[in-house]
């Protein structure tokens, strides 16, 4: 029985346990190459100081099920000894020993998303990366050997290739069939294009599964492109389709600064293992050089309460006095950290990213003040959208039809809930009623008549009152896609109470009406519940923040909310005096001979004045125009409604709204 033990390495594990890292069915594997490559194109360009650009393509190989993903940026390049590790080695990278606001944490990503590819179609990951428009593009063709943990370089005789720049260089990449992207789109017309200085490609061919709906790729960059609108994003889908996200600012976010570990968010195990680690030769010099927010006469203070001396040797310290310096650490009043280590995305780029992704007529934001949970500062931000109707209604039956034969539901009502954002099943059922089918019907067996008529119902039918709040979950700028039922943003917004904003909610549930909502959560460390990063853990601190940032945004949706509806409701009293504001008048007339435009003018005047509700105005950020006592705040963008929609679709006889 000994002689069978052995040890495993890192990538062994994972190899035989991918679905911890979102590598658990085919469709999701697809979501998750492509977001670690895109993370990390993120991230690399905010470090260097560059405005993002990142293409995005996949392509359908021969084969079924099998696809080509390409991630290139214009990043700073990487340098060549490194290209192997950070490609070919799971938990290698810089951003796992560090605390600061990354959206990569942990060095296992996109190593692990080359595994993958490997295992399910036997090619290796393949890099292009040039670090200067002087300097060749190095080219690796990698996998990885699982048993060791270690990258296995297969071109260039173990090497990798160097490709010249310039001329010499492009005509290498054409004839050997190497995808890179040589030069940005031209700007204006009639001027050459300008060419990509530097950047990394990331090519990865594997079994998966394209999709479109929730949980897609392409619904993955357009959450991307809400989050991080310094972004411009191009995406060719598997179809040659070609979606360009443009970006609405040039300025970079703040660059986080990397910060000391907070002595309360060390455990007692971990305290001791820098104990013996420490170089340091006094507990004044350790606990100064190794915590953020210890000043000397903090670090005396600690050392009394646990029986030490400040020149004690950090070496020395046994278990039982470790112990008590960590119980004198949770005693001792210590600032709470720096919080230059995060960086938001602050209110008016919310919603910018918002108001240029999903429609609506208005939009809030709330930034919170950075806050702590186990020594790690965290902020939570929060967008909310009123208003814009769902998607089902501007889909087009080739797109419907595709959806319809990729998926997987059992019964038509399952297939609307899952593929649509924001339809409940009350929608769904209108839908299925308006078409004539049975709830239980398998969408995968329509056809083209079934489908037209589908279409048909989903164009038609009024679904406000149907749909549910379609919550966008992010941490450090990252959609989150999967498990939201376990995640600390969705039992947050569930357990809200929206009706004291004019919602309408049933108990535990999401809120009714046509609502989008944003959930971002930038931390040093993200308490993810798994490896896969796809649901954000519960802690106290956490829900306080989150219910207090949803808070804010609800106020000012309440407040929009209510004016909407007096301004609704004397529209419609303004109506009913229309309608029989002509026909007194003519008896007025008929009685005494009185000017019969006369009396309709003066009585016109006097329904306008006593209904003037309904002609409140409002500027751009939900101020009103005409008292400034009515104000929404800095951080609303309403955008203009037809007046006619507001007062419910009717006006006079003249076609007029009064």
């Amino acid at each position: 029985m000994a002689a069978k033990q052995r040890d495993i390495s890192v990538s062994e594990f994972f190899a035989k346990n991918r679905h911890l890292l979102g590598f658990d069915n085919p469709r999701k594997a697809l979501l998750t190459t492509v977001k670690e490559a895109v993370d990390n194109s993120l991230d690399a360009c905010e470090e260097a100081g560059l405005v993002p650009e990142v293409w995005v393509h996949i392509e359908s190989m021969t084969g079924k099920d099998r696809f080509k993903v390409g991630v290139q940026d214009n990043g700073p390049g990487i340098v060549k000894k490194q290209i192997p590790l950070i490609f070919g080695k799971l938990l290698y990278g810089s951003k796992f020993h560090r605390l600061r606001m990354s959206r990569g944490q942990q060095g296992i990503g996109i190593s692990a998303a080359g595994m993958y590819g490997m295992l399910t179609t036997g090619k290796p990951v393949k890099i292009l990366s040039k670090v200067s428009i002087r300097k060749p593009i190095h080219y690796y063709e990698i996998q990885i050997d699982t048993k060791k943990n270690k990258p296995e370089i297969l071109n260039g005789r173990g090497d990798g290739v160097d490709i010249s720049p310039g001329a010499k260089g492009f005509q290498y990449i054409e004839k050997h069939g190497i995808e890179w992207v040589t030069h940005y789109d031209a700007v204006e017309e009639g001027k050459e294009p300008k060419e990509v200085r530097s950047g990394t490609r990331v090519t990865i061919e594997l079994e998966a599964r394209y999709q479109r709906g929730r949980g897609s790729v392409d619904e993955y960059l357009e959450q991307t492109a809400i989050a991080n609108p310094h972004v411009t994003l191009h995406y060719l889908d598997p179809e040659g389709n070609l979606s360009t996200y443009g970006r609405s600012t040039t300025d970079l976010p703040d660059e986080p600064k990397e910060i000391k570990p907070h002595p309360y968010g060390v455990e007692l195990g971990r305290l001791m293992t820098m104990l013996k680690d420490s170089s340091d030769t006094t507990m004044a010099q350790f606990l100064g050089g190794s915590f953020s927010r210890v000043s000397p006469g903090v670090a005396r203070r600690i050392c009394e309460g646990a029986g030490l001396t400040v020149r004690s040797s950090p070496k020395r310290i046994g278990r039982q006095e470790a112990d008590s310096l960590y119980q004198s650490i949770q005693e001792t009043k210590i600032k709470a950290p720096a919080t230059d280590c995060l960086s938001p995305i602050g209110e008016d780029l919310i919603l910018k990213g918002l108001h240029r992704v999903v429609p609506g007529e208005f939009y809030v934001a709330a930034t919170r003040p950075p806050s702590v949970y186990r020594g790690n500062p965290f902020l939570i931000e929060v967008g909310l959208v009123y208003g814009g109707g769902s998607t089902v209604t501007k889909i087009s039956y080739e797109v419907l039809a595709e959806l319809l034969s990729q998926t997987d539901a059992r019964t038509l009502r399952q297939f609307i809930i899952n593929t649509f954002d924001g339809l409940g099943p009350d929608a769904a059922d209108r839908i299925i009623k308006a078409s004539g089918f049975g709830t239980r019907q398998s969408p995968s067996k329509f056809k083209s008549k079934q489908i037209a008529k589908l279409h048909e119902a989903m164009r038609n039918v009024n679904i406000s009152e149907g749909q549910s709040m379609q919550v966008l979950r992010y941490a450090n700028r990252v959609p989150l896609q999967f498990q939201p039922a376990g995640c600390a943003i969705t039992q947050a917004v569930t357990k809200m109470n929206w009706r004291s904003y004019g919602l309408s909610q049933s108990r535990g549930q999401l809120p009714g009406g046509p609502i989008n909502i944003m959930v971002h959560m930038a931390s040093v460390w993200v308490p993810f519940t798994s490896e896969s990063k796809e649901a954000i853990a519960s802690y106290p601190e956490i829900e306080k923040e989150l219910r207090l940032g949803l808070q804010a945004v609800g106020r000012k949706l309440g407040m929009y909310l209510r004016r909407r509806k007096r301004v609704s409701q004397e529209g419609e009293r303004r109506n009913i005096f229309l309608r029989y504001l002509r026909e007194i008048a003519t008896a007025v007339h008929e009685i005494n001979g009185s000017d019969e435009k006369k009396v309709y003018d003066d009585l016109l005047h006097v329904a306008q004045r006593v209904t003037s509700e309904a002609d409140a105005k409002f500027d751009d950020r939900g101020k009103r125009v005409d008292e400034a006592d009515e104000d929404y705040g800095d951080n609303v963008l309403v955008v203009s409604q037809d007046p006619v929609e507001l007062l419910g679709g009717q006006t006079n006889s003249e076609g007029r709204l009064f």
